[in-house]
């Protein structure tokens, strides 16, 4: 170890940008490098492409996050290569990066589970981008419904289907159902919004499969009287320009959101270490990778297990968390033998489904409803990036509770 090691970070979501904000202090000379130029605040996503909120309001850029960090830089631009025995990092434009230390927490992309051609009519939602382009094609289906000659026409355009019953699909479709049923009710003269159908479609035989089974089945009595219409154990099998085909019906529709799988960033695949299933590393209870103690993988990239030997989801808090961890790491340069096994502090799980609804689970508390809301909302701003964002995220839905 150099007095000053080189550490070099890949990503700048919650965990990259952890690892480096806690290493302010730290001996070290820290690049971060990410494709972006911003962090992004990946809970709130799905209101940007509802409309409910600005992009800005959820994204700050990172070289102004890091701008009082003297011993930071800050990278945009693209790693496409990982070189473990040269300790290198090769970017896309040619520059190569060395390093001492190596953290990878690229995050995730949507799974189309073998059927990448889906994605061309069944966006996900990961970035502003996927956010913007899910956005407008929500707001130009009413437009072109409102242009229609027939109202036949018209209903083409006013079915929205979600692909997946987890906690981004619950909340895309609860988000959905708000705007067709409430926010434009009133904005349209040829058509009534109402009109629209959303559907949620999920293959397990519950929604929000890793909530308790009250609080699954709360969240969709709660959609369902908002106007989604729910179809459990149903598998989507085709996705075309103008209809969803499932093993049970086809749905004329040409607003697709998917929600329904995540798969890890084909970078990891340099890294030449096991992987999971969906492409995640699987690392050490140090989060480093085997025969390599000084490479760390963290969040949505890593397969890392908990108590019960069960690996941990791909939230926020996770990632944070395990950003914390290695950043001690690092700081206190602690040989590899000695190190304790990460452990994650589970602080409980939390959907919402739309306004004054949402479920709420911490050990043993579980919540419904208003009270659920409010803890979902005070949980969110507390973790949105700066002061500036907590303040006009809370204006906003104040604004728009009102």
């Amino acid at each position: 170890m150099n007095k000053y090691p080189k550490v070099v970070i890949i990503g700048a979501g919650f965990g990259g940008l952890t690892v480096a904000q806690n290493l302010r202090k730290g001996p070290s000379e820290v690049r971060i490098i990410d494709k972006t130029n911003h962090h992004l605040f990946q809970p709130l996503l799905y209101q940007v492409a509802s409309a409910v909120l600005a992009p800005n309001d959820i994204a700050r850029p990172v070289r102004e996050v890091l701008r009082g960090q003297r011993n930071a830089v800050v990278i945009m631009g693209e790693v496409v290569t990982i070189d473990k025995d040269n300790k290198e990092v090769l970017m896309a434009n040619g520059d190569v990066y060395t390093y001492d230390i190596l953290v990878v927490a690229p995050g995730a992309r949507h799974s189309y589970f073998g059927n990448p051609q889906w994605e061309k009519y069944a966006p996900g939602l990961k970035d502003l981008t996927d956010a913007l382009t899910i956005r407008d094609k929500i707001l130009r289906s009413f437009e072109k419904a409102e242009r229609s000659d027939s109202q036949i026409d018209a209903e083409k355009y006013l079915n929205f289907v979600v692909v997946g019953g987890g906690p981004t699909g619950v909340e895309v479709a609860g988000a959905v159902a708000e705007i067709a049923y409430q926010t434009l009710m009133q904005d349209f003269r040829r058509i009534n919004p109402s009109k629209a159908k959303i559907y949620l479609i999920e293959g397990g035989d519950c929604l929000l499969g890793s909530f308790s089974e009250s609080l699954s089945q709360q969240a969709k009595k709660d959609l369902e009287a908002l106007g989604v219409i729910v179809r459990l154990n149903t598998m989507v099998t085709d996705v075309q320009k103008d209809k969803v085909v499932t093993n049970t019906e086809e749905i004329p529709c040409s607003n697709v959101v998917w929600a329904a799988g995540n798969e890890a960033s084909p970078l990891l695949k340099s890294l030449d270490t096991p992987l999971d299933r969906a492409g995640r590393a699987i690392v050490n209870p140090d989060l480093s990778i085997p025969d390599y103690p000084w490479v760390f993988v963290l969040g949505d990239a890593a397969h890392c297990k908990d108590k019960e030997n069960a690996p941990l989801p791909g939230v926020a808090p996770v990632a944070m968390q395990q950003g914390r961890y290695v950043a001690q790491l690092i700081k206190s340069t602690t040989p590899p033998e000695q190190r304790k096994p990460f452990v994650y502090f589970d602080k409980g799980q939390m959907a919402t489904i739309g306004r004054s609804r949402a479920v709420l689970e911490a050990g043993r508390i579980k919540l419904s409803g208003f009270l659920a809301w409010v803890g979902w909302g005070v949980v969110h701003i507390m973790f949105l990036i700066s002061f500036r964002n907590k303040l006009r995220v809370m204006l906003e839905w104040f604004m728009s509770y009102m």
